[in-house]
């Protein structure tokens, strides 16, 4: 029986799958990443959940794909937690990055991005996974992401250059001060998170032309550094992991029509993708062991 988990920043996906791929059980924790939590919050966040305890004793092998976990030293942080749990099973760590990769793969070499609380791509082409231009996290980077536009939202409102009505439906519904929010983002832990939690406000005015007009921008910001990067990549179709792609497709399809990029899959949550990967891929390997 294997267990496979897709972790974001702010969430983790799990599916439980039998060699035949039949989906035995689907849970859901807070996203466990390496930069945030240690070991023993990630054996807590296991324990917590009573699904996942039921199937302990259960478990062969564990597919961990994680936002952060993108050197041996931060996989082993995930690693050692999840061990402490599931001491009987053989866990793998990897990056979310090669998750996605996996998730969306098609039979042949593509791009795969990640348009979640934080931003990424990468090429796959059906070994390896490489990255041409790295991931600078949500200060210096993430364009597009849930973060990026969280922080465009939090500037103009501050700043007083919102439209009217976004101004009026923010000031409506958070009632926030430069003192509450210089706290929450300088001071409390997340920061990221709690940016990106603002999608969810911009998200009720996706049709808005001030709103599209950021996403487009932020999107051809992130194709310019993220897909242009590959030199191949009018030739290869370039799939996208994450709520940001999902929401916001029109803007997506139409920014990438005119940057040359060939749009493949859009995937929200790529945890059946995965599932789907690894009874094609890495379960035939391990019948062979």
């Amino acid at each position: 029986m294997i267990l496979i988990a897709d972790s974001g920043s702010t969430k983790c996906d799990w599916i439980y799958i039998d060699e035949k791929g039949t989906e035995l059980g689907l849970f859901k924790t807070m996203g466990l990443n390496p930069y945030f939590h240690d070991e023993k919050v990630v054996s807590e966040t296991l324990r917590s959940n009573p699904d996942l305890m039921k199937i302990v004793n259960e478990v062969e092998y564990i597919y961990f794909y994680g936002a952060g976990a993108s050197t041996p030293h931060l996989c082993s942080i995930i690693e050692r937690g999840i061990k402490e749990v599931f001491n009987a099973s053989k866990v793998t760590v990897d990056h979310d990055l090669v998750g996605a990769a996996y998730a969306v793969y098609q039979g042949a070499p593509s791009i795969t991005c990640i348009l979640g609380t934080g931003s990424n791509s990468c090429f796959f082409d059906g070994k390896e996974v490489t990255e041409n231009v790295p991931a600078l996290a949500y200060i210096l980077g993430d364009e597009a992401s849930g973060s990026w536009f969280g922080k465009q939202l939090l500037r103009e409102y501050f700043y007083k250059q919102l439209p009217a009505d976004l101004h009026e439906a923010f000031e409506k519904e958070f009632q926030m001060d430069k003192d509450m929010l210089v706290e929450r983002v300088y001071n409390a832990p997340h920061a990221n998170v709690y940016l990106a939690s603002f999608m969810k406000f911009v998200g009720k005015f996706n049709d808005h032309p001030h709103v599209v007009n950021w996403v487009k921008d932020g999107i051809r910001t992130f194709i310019r550094i993220h897909v242009h990067c590959y030199e191949n990549y009018k030739e290869v179709e370039t799939h996208f992991i994450g709520s940001i792609g999902h929401y916001f497709k029109p803007c997506l399809e139409a920014v990438c029509a005119e940057e040359g990029v060939n749009l493949g899959v859009i995937d929200r949550k790529p945890i059946y993708g995965l599932a789907k990967y690894h009874v094609n891929y890495v379960i035939p390997q391990l019948q062979k062991l």
